[in-house]
């Protein structure tokens, strides 16, 4: 049975929902907003957390309020009609692609609260067994770049796994600092980002110096030019994508098939196509792992709590989120992350 029809028919009833803010500084130097979607019903709470990237579109959400009708009794695929009829910006957003993000916050909210009032679990609702979930720590370096940070994390956990993400002003000599940890898992050349602060172009010089430095680290997200694509021919078996993966026809349109792919829930927007997406990669032998975008509440626990059940051993960019603190702090939880899966509904650590 495909993933979402084990899920399409759960019953969801839902009075009210309400909005709730919240902040923190990231490691990436900027100050990070996501808001937490409430839906209650039937003596329950549903959660989901909303990771549009732009503070505007956060601001703009919460001075409107909870401002749709989404009360009512339906199905969980009938509520996900009723929210595809909703414009829930109240703004135009920033960036178009933040509407799957807020879709996304939507659904989970929904999909805990339906099986919560049904009294299951997500993954007895989806006949899996959690398992323990690898993850990785991803990171940029700073400017000028440095190893001390990646030094600093290793420092109090001498296992951690990165994804970093390589600039053209990476040194031979950093590269090969990086080299020695033996700590590297995936490189992130984030080639497909335009007009944003981690822009970093297709750079063959880069490429090639990643790519032979780290011969068994997944390359995610390269910008495919004559150059590069020529550079990258040889290890197309480790390319792997993220920020162009919307939908199964995403990955059916990639510039080669992939043996790997960054799978990021929210990026999906409805559990429809993030279910088609899981099935897909299964059944046609693609590797998955799970991809964080900062969250700050609730949505992080649910990306680790999909990624054990359906690609806990990958490298899961989905470590807890003291790792994102600009400094380290001891006593964070370590991989593999032990299965927290909550009694009922889509939580994680409750």
């Amino acid at each position: 049975m495909a993933t979402f029809d084990r899920l399409s028919d759960l019953p969801v009833e839902i009075d009210s929902y309400e909005l709730q803010g919240l902040e923190a500084q990231v490691s990436s130097a900027f100050t990070r907003l996501s808001t937490v979607i409430r839906l209650r019903g039937a003596g329950e709470e549903g959660v989901g957390e909303d990771v549009t990237y732009d503070a505007l579109d956060h601001i703009a959400l919460r001075d409107a309020g909870p401002v749709h009708d989404l009360s009512g009794s339906r199905s969980l695929a009938e509520y996900s009609e009723l929210v595809d009829g909703l414009d829930l910006f109240p703004a135009e957003p920033v960036r178009e692609t933040s509407r799957l993000y807020r879709r996304w916050a939507f659904e989970s909210a929904a999909l805990d609260l339906a099986l919560r009032q049904a009294g299951i679990s997500l993954a007895a609702a989806v006949g899996r067994e959690p398992r323990p979930v690898n993850f990785v720590v991803s990171m940029r370096l700073g400017d000028p770049p440095s190893i001390e940070p990646l030094r600093r994390r290793l420092e109090l956990y001498p296992t951690l796994r990165f994804k970093l993400d390589p600039t053209s002003d990476w040194s031979e000599d950093l590269i090969a600092e990086l080299v020695d940890t033996g700590a590297v898992d995936s490189v992130d050349l984030k080639g497909l980002y335009s007009g944003s602060p981690v822009d970093q172009g297709a750079d063959p010089v880069l490429y090639q110096r990643v790519a032979t430095a780290f011969p068994h680290a997944w390359i995610e997200d390269p910008a495919l030019t004559p150059e590069t694509d020529k550079v990258l021919e040889p290890y197309r078996d480790r390319v792997t994508w993220d920020a162009l993966i919307h939908s199964v026809a995403d990955i059916e349109n990639l510039p080669f098939p992939p043996r790997m792919v960054n799978i990021k829930p929210s990026r999906f927007g409805p559990l429809r196509e993030l279910c088609a997406a899981y099935d897909y990669c299964e059944k046609h032998g693609i590797g998955a792992y799970g991809g964080g975008q900062f969250e700050l509440g609730p949505g992080r626990g649910q990306i680790q709590y999909l990624a054990s059940l359906f690609h806990p051993d990958t490298p899961n960019d989905v470590a807890p989120t003291g790792y994102n603190d600009p400094e380290p702090r001891a006593g964070l939880p370590e991989s593999p992350l032990e299965p927290q899966p909550s009694r009922t509904g889509f939580r994680w650590g409750e």
